[in-house]
C-alpha cells in the first residue's frame, strides 16, 4: 500500500485547536510564572537552534501549541515537527531519518526504533488516548453503537491497520465480536477524519482527541468497546539528536504540568 509522506509542520502555523491550547498554556504558565526554574529545565539563554519531532498525528494540536510555548521559553530556538502515521515515522528514524525526539502513538511502534538502537535511554509514556466514532455534524445516519458500523448503508473508513489507531479499531471490533469491511484504509488518523470532514465518508473510527479537534466539523459518538483498546503514547529522546540538549527540554516540557494541562485539554488521558 502506498502512503503519501507524513505531514511536516512548523509550530508557527498554530490553528484552531491548537490556538485554543496555546492560550490555555500561555495561563497556567503565567499563573505559574513565580517558579524558580521554566518548565523545560533550562534557562531561555542556555538552548539554541532547531528541534526536529517526529510525532503521531493525533498530537498535532497539542503538539504544535506546546512547540509555539517552547520558543517562548527559549528565543533563538525553533520547533519543527513531522506528522504522520507512527509506523511510516518509527520506519524513517530507523532507516536514518535525522530527529531529535519520537513521539508515538503505541508501544509497538516505538519499539521500532528502540530495537534498531535509535533511541538514548528509556522512551516514557506520557499520555494515552482512546477510539470514538466521528460522524457527520448532527449524526444523520444514527449511529448511537459501533456495531452500527457494519451496516452495509454506512461508508465507515478506518486508519490503516498498521498504524495505531487503525490496530486500536480492530481490537475494539474484536471486544465486540464485529466484523466490518470499510471504504477506505488510511494511512493515519487525520486523514480518516477528514475523509468524513469531506462528508466523503458517513463515519471514522478516530480517537476522541481528533474528534475534539475537529470541532462543530463532527459529531462525536462513544462506545464502550474503546475501553479494550487505549493506547499508551511513549515519547524519547533520539540516539543521533542533533539538538539533544534543547530535545531534552522539549520532552520535559511536554512532560510538566504544563504541558499535560495541555495534553488533558485536547481530550488525552494521564497515564
Amino acid at each position: 500500500m502506498t502512503r503519501p509522506a507524513p505531514r511536516t509542520r512548523r509550530t508557527r502555523r498554530t490553528a484552531g485547536a491548537g490556538a485554543a491550547a496555546l492560550l490555555v498554556l500561555g495561563a497556567v504558565t503565567a499563573c505559574s510564572s513565580s517558579s524558580a526554574a521554566p518548565s523545560s529545565g533550562s534557562s531561555s539563554g542556555e538552548l539554541s537552534g532547531t528541534v526536529t519531532v517526529f510525532a503521531a498525528a493525533s498530537l498535532t494540536e497539542s503538539f504544535t501549541a506546546l512547540g509555539e510555548e517552547f520558543e517562548k521559553e527559549h528565543p533563538g530556538t525553533e520547533v519543527t515537527f513531522n506528522f504522520g502515521g507512527s509506523d511510516g515515522l518509527a520506519a524513517g528514524i530507523a532507516s536514518g531519518a535525522p530527529a531529535d525526539v519520537f513521539a508515538s502513538a503505541s508501544p509497538g511502534t516505538m519499539k521500532t526504533v528502540t530495537d534498531a538502537g535509535g533511541v538514548s535511554g528509556t522512551p516514557a509514556t506520557f499520555v494515552r488516548n482512546r477510539l470514538e466514532i466521528a460522524t457527520l455534524p448532527g449524526n444523520p445516519k444514527g449511529v448511537s453503537s459501533l456495531k452500527d458500523l457494519t451496516g452495509s448503508k454506512l461508508k465507515v473508513v478506518l486508519c490503516d491497520e498498521a498504524v495505531p489507531c487503525g490496530a486500536a479499531a480492530q481490537k475494539a471490533l474484536e471486544a465486540g465480536g464485529l466484523e466490518l469491511t470499510p471504504a477506505s484504509y488510511e494511512q493515519d488518523v487525520k486523514s480518516a477524519l477528514t475523509k468524513v470532514e469531506l462528508k466523503e465518508a458517513d463515519a471514522a473510527l478516530v480517537y476522541r482527541t481528533d474528534v475534539r479537534a475537529a470541532g462543530d466539523r463532527v459529531e462525536g459518538v462513544d462506545f464502550p468497546e474503546a475501553a479494550q483498546a487505549v493506547n499508551d503514547y511513549p515519547i524519547a529522546l533520539l540516539e543521533d539528536a542533533p539538538n539533544a540538549k534543547a530535545a531534552e527540554a522539549f520532552i520535559a516540557l511536554v512532560r510538566s504540568e504544563e504541558g499535560q494541562k495541555v495534553l488533558a485539554d485536547a481530550g488525552f488521558l494521564t497515564p
